[in-house]
């Protein structure tokens, strides 16, 4: 496995061991001692299957408190996919990395807790995948507005399709209930 360290420290760009040939491919899409030695070593509690269409626009998502860390994937189709780092007192606070996610590039990205994610669907239809180290708490959870000014993501998209949750997220700055940096 090829691992991508990115600007924001413990997120990871994986891109697994493709096996091919004439009858199409294989490739392990988790196996818990080979990310354990990558530093992710939380039990994955909950598995997630979202389908979208082009130009839905999903996150920024968080939960607090129970954060949750997230392996994510495309099976098809692809997304511009986004962490941003929310912890309290981080150096990298309010910064944010975007990479493609797609059933051709088969990468896989981590989110460690403490970021919100969320992603842009750039193909006509998507199937996104993504194991979590906690489950799905709606009392947690947290929307950061997608297009905040003072996060600054360049998604690939100017008019997205967002849900009410989405539509109705707050600002950064408005998030006083955040996980605090550890370092």
């Amino acid at each position: 496995m090829n691992v991508i360290q990115t600007a924001l420290p413990g997120v990871l760009l994986l891109e697994p061991k493709v096996f091919g040939d004439a009858r199409g491919f294989f490739l392990e899409t988790f196996r818990a001692e080979r990310y354990r030695e990558l530093g992710i070593a939380a039990p994955f509690v909950q598995d997630n299957w979202s389908r979208s269409r082009r130009g839905i626009l999903r996150g920024l998502h968080l939960q607090h408190p129970r954060a949750q860390g997230k392996l994510v994937m495309v099976t098809r189709g692809s997304v511009f996919d986004v962490a941003v780092d929310v912890r309290r007192g981080s150096p990298h606070f309010g910064k944010w990395v975007g990479y493609e996610l797609s059933e051709e590039n088969k990468r896989q990205l981590w989110i460690p807790p403490g970021f919100a994610h969320g992603f842009c669907v750039t193909s006509d239809e998507c199937d996104f995948l993504y194991k979590c180290t906690e489950v799905y708490a709606p009392e947690n959870e947290r929307t950061v507005l997608w297009n905040d000014p003072a996060i600054g993501v360049q998604w690939p998209v100017t008019n997205p399709v967002l849900s009410k949750k989405d539509e109705a997220g707050t600002p950064l700055a408005q998030h006083t209930q955040l996980m605090d940096y550890p370092g």
